[in-house]
This record gives C-alpha cells, sequence and structure tokens, in this order.
C-alpha cells in the first residue's frame, strides 16, 4: 500500500502538559483508523498537526506530492452571510454537481430537511454541523480527517456516514482519520485504531471491538510482567534493607541495580471508579400514559394516542429522528409538560433526576469551586451500606485532588457532564433519564459509565443516537418515527433503520408492477448452499478462536515459541472467518437481487 502522510519524531508540550513525545505515525492507503483516549490526551491536537494546522515544536509532517486532505474540525467555520448551496458545492453552475452521484449522495444523506437557499447563520447548531460535513464530503479528497463527525447526528444520519464513508473509495485506496465516541461507528467504519495515551500512540489492528479485546490482553500481559517485577522489586528492598554497615560491603553494582528497579515504578494508569449509590425506594408503579397525545399551542401535533408502561427495574432506550418527539416524550414523563390528552399517573414513590443535553443547570454556579459545591449539597454519601466521605467519593469518579477546586465554569465538557450526572446521583433518584448522555465523553469514561448503569438497581430511561450505548445498557428500544407514534422495537436499532428506510422509499412507490428476480430457481438453491455453508464455517471458526484466546490467557507466558505459535494461529484463523464474512454477505446480495 502506498504511503499517504505521516509525522515523524513529533513532539509538542503544551505549559502545563506533555501532549507528544517522539511520536511516529503514518497513514497509507486503505487506512481507515479511529482515534481513541482520554479527553484533553491529544486527539484532536493530532489530527491538527497531521493537517498541517498546527506545527510540533519539534519532528516533521509530510504529506505525498500534491496530496488533497478535507479535514472537519469540531468548531464549523462557515460564512454567515453563504447560501446552503454555497457553502457546500460553491458557484458552480447546478448541472455540474447534480450529475454527480456522489454529491447527490451527500444531500441525501445530510441535507434533505435543510432549505437550499436558506443562509447559514440562520441555522441551528445542529444544522451548521452538517453543511460543514457535507461540504467536505461532497469535495474530492484523498484524505479526510473527521473529529466528532456523528455530533448532532440521530442514529439515521450516523448510519448513511458509516455506510458513505465504507464505499467512498475502494478498500486500497483513500485514507480515513476520525475521532470519535461512538464506538458503533468505529466498529463500522474503522480497520486500524490509535490509542493516544500519556505522549505516546499505540496502534491496534481492527475497529473498536478488537481494539478493546487487544488492549485487555496487552494488560493481562502488563499484569504478569509486573507482578514478576514487584517479586524482584520486594527482593532487591529486603536485600538494600539489611541495614547500611552490611550494604557497605555488597557490589556497588547489585545497589545501583536495586535503585533502578525502584526508580523505574512506573505510574498508575488513571482509572474511573464510578460507585454504586444508594437510592430511594421504587415501589411498584413507576410511570403509566394511557392514551396521551400532546400538541404544540399552534396546533402542531406531536405525539397521538400513546399508551406505554414503565415499571420498576425497566431498562428503556428511545430513539427518532431530531424533532420527532424525544424531549417532548421526556417532558410528560417528568410532568415539565402536560398532555393535551389522556392520562399519565406517577408512582407516589418516583424519585427522577435527568441529564441534559446541555446541562443549563451548572451555568449559575460557574464561579463556585467543585469541591465546595458538592460538599455545600452533600456531606456525606451511602455507598453500598458503608457511609463515605465527599473527597473520597468525587475523586474515585475521576477528579483528582487539584480539579476539586476548579472553577465549575472552567470544567470542559466532558467533564461537565461527568460532575452533574454525579450531582444527580447524589439526589439518590430511583428514575434516572439521560438524554443523549454520550456528548462529550471519551470511550473511557463511556465505558466506566455504563459499568455504572450495569448495576443501578432503578428504572432506566436512556435517549441516545449511539447504537452501542442503547444496545449495552437497555433491555427495550423504542422508536419515534415523526408521525406521533411510539413503536416497540422487538430487534432493536436495527428495526428502526429498516423502519426509516421504508419511511422514506414510501413516496417512491407508485408502479404496481411485480419485481421479479433476476437469479433463477437453481443458482438461487445454490446460493442458499453457499449462505449456510459460509454460516457454519464462521460459527466453527469463531468457536475455534474463542478456544484459541482462553489458550493464550493460560499458557505460560515464558514459553515464547508456543505464545508464537498460538498468536499466529490466531491471526490466521481472524484472516480466515473475515473473508468467510466477505464471501457470505457477497452472497446475501446476490440472493437478494
Amino acid at each position: 500500500m502506498a504511503h499517504l502522510l505521516g509525522a515523524e519524531q513529533i513532539e509538542l508540550e503544551f505549559p502545563t502538559k506533555q501532549v507528544f513525545d517522539s511520536v511516529t505515525v503514518g497513514v497509507n492507503e486503505g487506512d481507515r483508523i479511529g482515534i481513541v483516549g482520554r479527553n484533553g490526551d491529544g486527539k484532536s491536537t493530532l489530527l491538527k498537526i497531521l493537517s498541517k494546522q498546527l506545527a510540533p515544536d519539534a519532528g516533521r509532517v509530510t504529506w505525498r506530492g500534491s496530496l488533497s486532505v478535507g479535514y472537519l474540525t469540531q468548531v464549523d467555520k462557515i460564512a454567515n452571510h453563504l447560501s446552503v448551496g454555497q457553502a457546500v458545492v460553491g458557484e458552480g453552475p447546478e448541472y455540474q454537481w447534480a450529475s454527480d452521484p456522489k454529491i447527490r449522495d451527500v444531500l441525501t444523506g445530510l441535507l434533505s430537511d435543510v432549505d437550499w437557499e436558506q443562509q447559514v447563520g440562520s441555522l441551528s447548531g445542529g444544522q451548521r454541523r452538517r453543511v460543514a460535513l457535507a461540504a467536505l464530503l461532497a469535495s474530492d479528497h484523498e484524505v479526510i480527517m473527521l473529529d466528532e463527525p456523528t455530533n448532532h447526528l440521530d442514529v439515521d444520519g450516523v448510519n448513511w456516514l458509516a455506510n458513505h464513508l465504507q464505499n467512498r473509495w475502494s478498500k486500497s485506496a483513500g485514507g480515513l482519520l476520525v475521532v470519535t465516541h461512538d464506538r458503533w461507528f468505529l466498529d463500522a467504519v474503522c480497520n486500524l485504531t490509535w490509542e493516544v495515551y500519556g505522549g505516546k500512540i499505540e496502534p491496534f489492528e481492527g475497529g473498536y471491538a478488537a481494539y478493546v479485546q487487544q488492549r485487555a490482553e496487552r494488560d493481562r500481559q502488563s499484569q504478569v510482567i509486573e507482578a514478576r517485577r514487584q517479586n524482584l522489586l520486594r527482593k532487591e528492598l529486603a536485600w538494600l534493607g539489611r541495614g547500611a554497615p552490611a550494604r557497605t560491603a555488597k557490589p556497588k553494582f547489585r545497589i545501583d541495580a536495586a535503585l533502578n528497579l525502584i526508580a523505574n515504578e512506573p505510574p498508575p494508569r488513571d482509572t474511573l471508579e464510578l460507585t454504586k449509590l444508594a437510592t430511594t425506594r421504587l415501589g411498584k408503579d413507576v410511570v403509566d400514559i394511557e392514551d396521551v397525545s400532546y400538541a404544540t399551542p399552534d396546533g402542531n401535533k406531536i405525539l397521538s394516542n400513546i399508551t406505554w408502561r414503565l415499571g420498576p427495574g425497566d431498562r428503556v432506550g428511545i430513539v427518532g429522528a431530531n424533532g420527532a418527539g424525544k424531549t417532548t416524550l421526556l417532558g410528560l414523563l417528568t410532568g415539565r409538560l402536560q398532555p393535551t390528552q389522556g392520562r399519565i399517573k406517577v408512582g407516589k414513590t418516583v424519585k427522577f433526576a435527568t441529564l441534559s443535553q446541555d446541562i443549563r443547570e451548572l451555568d449559575e454556579f460557574a464561579d463556585e469551586r467543585i469541591f465546595s459545591m458538592i460538599k455545600r449539597e452533600k456531606t456525606s454519601f451511602t455507598v453500598g451500606k458503608k457511609e463515605i466521605g465527599t473527597g473520597q467519593l468525587v475523586e474515585q469518579l475521576g477528579f483528582d485532588s487539584p480539579q476539586l477546586q476548579t472553577p465549575i465554569g472552567e470544567l470542559s465538557g466532558g467533564q461537565r457532564r461527568r460532575f452533574q450526572l454525579l450531582r444527580l446521583l447524589f439526589t439518590e433518584p430511583n428514575v434516572l433519564i439521560l438524554d443523549e448522555p454520550t456528548n462529550d465523553l471519551d470511550t473511557d469514561m463511556l465505558t466506566a459509565m455504563e459499568d455504572l448503569l450495569d448495576t443501578w438497581p432503578g428504572t432506566l430511561i436512556v435517549v441516545s443516537h449511539d447504537r452501542y450505548l442503547l444496545e449495552r445498557v437497555t433491555d427495550q428500544q423504542y422508536a419515534l418515527l415523526g408521525d406521533g407514534k411510539l413503536r416497540h422495537l422487538t430487534r432493536g436499532v436495527d428495526q428502526y433503520i429498516e423502519l426509516r428506510k421504508a419511511q422514506t422509499r414510501e413516496p417512491e412507490i407508485s408502479k404496481p408492477a411485480v419485481q421479479t428476480s433476476s437469479i433463477s430457481g437453481a443458482e438461487r438453491r445454490n446460493l442458499e448452499k453457499e449462505s449456510g455453508r459460509l454460516e457454519r464455517a464462521i460459527a466453527k471458526g469463531t468457536s475455534e478462536l474463542t478456544q484459541l484466546n482462553e489458550a493464550i490467557a493460560t499458557a505460560d507466558q515464558a514459553d515464547y515459541q508456543l505464545l508464537g505459535e498460538l498468536a499466529l494461529r490466531q491471526q490466521q484463523l481472524t484472516q480466515q472467518i473475515a473473508e468467510f464474512e466477505t464471501q457470505w454477505l457477497e452472497t446475501l446480495e446476490k440472493l437478494q437481487s
């Protein structure tokens, strides 16, 4: 694969932090790279350096020839006076861009609900974001860099973007670098993952799921190595501790080796521990919605004759397009809005807590510091059956001692969201509502939040476009499709995508002609047999891979020959399964033609 761009021995230091220390990376044709890491570790800074918008303190960035690079930043820089059309396709005649199938796909996927002649300055933040993304994707670039592209996109938009990027280039052409917290998107699009941590960049093969698996194995091996080092460390410390007179007679190289061992103690990796807090007891009745409708004062009907029952311990995810009524439904649940007709019954013991999208609740406390605010509101907390102090718990949730004195107004978006979630849990609610909780959070914090929600004993309602989060923490999913109805998704988010596609196709269905298959009966039977064979091969290979992973985990780490053989077989088997999956998908496409 041909080289596209790279960075060699780059270093960058901010006044309070070493961002990169002698980092070397490269992007080749066909690379689809997802960049992950904690907030503040340098993911966006890396894109700025690779796109040559920020010069490193040392090292160099090289591009191949006249490489064309497109870069979507988190802050959109489109002139307010431009129309949507001018921002996306410029001043060229309509026949030029209208005849380009790629541009038509971009416009349909991102801007179908936006007025082509509307000025950019009058758009909402989400619409501006989509216009900026559409302008980038409508252009021809060999390398595309995207910084949080899924922000302000609903489930449909994220699904469309993943499909577009999968089909934009051939498998051996183009390059993509993407920073996002959307783990489903990372798995759908990326074949490589870069983890930015501690001034370094560590590469992993595959998308997010493969990255998590490899990182777990790396951490396990590190623990084995660290355990051996600690054993040696204890021996050396015992040797040094036999008394000063005895040490003077020891060889100097032994003393130096022991001191080096102590000095090389690696710093512990930061971890987030979200502890299970007490909740108010929840009775048998939570919320009953009976034949509820809601219309705005101008007569716009948003919800129509909805009946829904929420019970104790229910874990529910809600998906829907922007404007379909998700926020309205939450307002009705909590009593912030009153239905136009119908009845809502809330249990007597219900205690709501809502994490809103923009966390406006913290604005009035901008000058107050984290520690003083928490201590003023609550001095101790019940965790399980124990009471612990304020400082201890706040530090467990990812705020170290210096950060406790930070004014609320100076917190980053991710820190504000984490802090507000912490405050909500302190109130001991038994019905927790999360409205787009993944905004501004990195993947490590999302994992920690999911661990918390796994043990959440109350009723949980999650509104999110993050498919990974919904499928991870909720047991049932419901959809609002913009027709006022609430639908139960028995097959999860995939069913929602199918419903939305059918919904957009409905106006085009006008011909009653019966469509016939383009393959014969004999060909169909052969394809069905091949599909079954491939499914069995995939299942067999997956089972063998699971056994192989267990063998690697239990193998003697000192037997390098055995470990090498197992690792080689693991790589071969993974590649074989991927080939079977590709053949199976191609067979399905032929069956559906």
